[in-house]
């Protein structure tokens, strides 16, 4: 069976730099730090006091109260915009897709860690008695964020997670691609959502050693391929894709923002935080994203790297372009718009491919901010798009995400060409 076309014809983005897909871009183009102080609680004892927190987000804005109350954060987070990408794409007017050929498959690293911190913190106050919410478990499990999406659209097709830590939300998008374009399905809601600012999210990565420690200037602290990089920011919220089948996207006259050519999965089978030191899993996955999208490494003219500004990640990212592409990488734009947004795990492959459509679309590099050191283990040969956005042609862009236990995905999309 010859594979099948697919098509972008809906985004819906809710991020630290904007609550919806426009307003992302917005932030991304003019170079906008999301880091600030946090105000989800006291922070004052922990080595970080500052992440990417979403603005101005309200869920009373979106669901009533009693409602609210039965969703985590992170599935408040995918309802959103997962709303906006379906209307983006018209999918929510009667007749527009067949139910039963309409799916979501959405991602999150973590799932619903406030729900379990407040459920465990409470029964460890308490006196014994096991008294948990009816609603615990519903609001805590990974998967539960694609079946309310399905529940209010209705969509009966293929429907589950993804987890992968920060490569989550791109090996859900590569599924759904994979899945329309063998013909299990027209249409999938796709992406991720992470909800993880908050006192374990906090705790627990700092721990880790994994986290800026720059507290006295959090707007400066992601700072990706800077000799002085000290680790990444966490960062909120979600971002949602509507693929579909491109006959059946022209059939219903939708617009197409850009189409979906291939994806790459790898493991660095090294180490379970530590990239491979020489980038061997980081250049398998280009390779693969390539070659399953029948492109050669000269067609691609932008790269939105991993790039979560810790100290052994940038070089590895750096080293496993300059192998895949050779000469051609310094032809490149790379730009690492975790700078701006921080670093939202299980949901960084959906924004960022969605700032590769963007970018696709607009002829727009978004920039590397932070920039003041260059570091001698990183080429600065290297086009890093440092500083402000860039107008370029953009006919192709790669997406890289890589998560802790060496998993690796990779995302291609082009221009859409009838």
């Amino acid at each position: 069976m010859a594979l099948r076309r697919v098509v972008v014809t809906g985004l819906g983005a809710l991020t630290p730099i904007g609550n919806t897909f426009k307003q992302y871009w917005d932030g991304l183009v003019s170079g906008q730090s999301g880091a600030g102080p946090i105000t989800r609680f006291d922070a004052s004892l922990f080595k970080t006091r500052f992440a990417c927190e979403l603005k101005g987000f309200d869920p009373l804005d979106y669901f009533d109260r009693k409602e609210a109350r039965k969703l985590d954060p992170f599935i408040q987070y995918a309802l959103v915009s997962a709303t906006e990408a379906v209307e983006h794409a018209g999918l929510h007017q009667i007749g527009a897709v067949n139910p039963d050929r309409a799916g979501v498959i959405w991602a999150s690293g973590i799932g619903g860690l406030d729900t379990l911190i407040s459920e465990i913190s409470a029964f460890a106050k308490g006196d014994g008695t096991p008294r948990f919410n009816p609603f615990f478990i519903p609001k805590v499990i990974v998967d539960i964020a694609a079946g309310h999406i399905s529940i209010k659209f209705g969509f009966r097709g293929p429907n589950f997670a993804t987890v992968s830590a920060c490569a989550s939300s791109t090996h859900s998008m590569i599924d759904a691609f994979n899945y329309i374009r063998n013909g299990k399905a027209d249409v999938i809601v796709t992406g991720g959502s992470e909800a993880a600012v908050n006192v374990a999210g906090i705790g627990g990565f700092n721990a880790m050693h994994a986290l800026s420690t720059r507290n006295d200037s959090p707007e400066t602290a992601s700072r990706p391929f800077d000799k002085d990089r000290d680790g990444f920011v966490l960062g909120e919220g979600a971002g949602a894709l509507v693929l579909e089948e491109l006959e059946h996207a022209k059939a219903r006259g939708a617009s197409i923002f850009g189409e979906i050519c291939g994806g790459g999965f790898t493991a660095d089978a090294h180490h379970i935080t530590a990239p491979h030191p020489d980038g061997l899993g980081a250049s398998n996955v280009m390779r693969n994203a390539l070659a399953d999208a029948q492109m050669q490494a000269e067609e691609i003219d932008y790269i939105n790297v991993h790039g979560t500004s810790t100290p052994l990640g940038d070089i590895a990212e750096t080293l496993a372009i300059k192998e895949v592409f050779g000469q051609h990488a310094y032809k490149l734009s790379i730009s690492s718009t975790k700078s701006m947004t921080g670093h939202l795990l299980g949901a960084a492959g959906a924004i960022e491919t969605i700032a590769c459509l963007l970018a696709v679309s607009q002829d727009i590099i978004p920039p590397t901010i932070n920039h003041f050191t260059d570091d001698p283990e990183i080429d600065q040969h290297l086009n890093l798009s440092f500083g402000k956005a860039v107008e370029r042609p953009v006919h192709a862009a790669l997406c890289n995400t890589f998560g802790f236990g060496g998993h690796n995905a990779s995302v291609i999309v082009k221009k859409y060409n009838p």
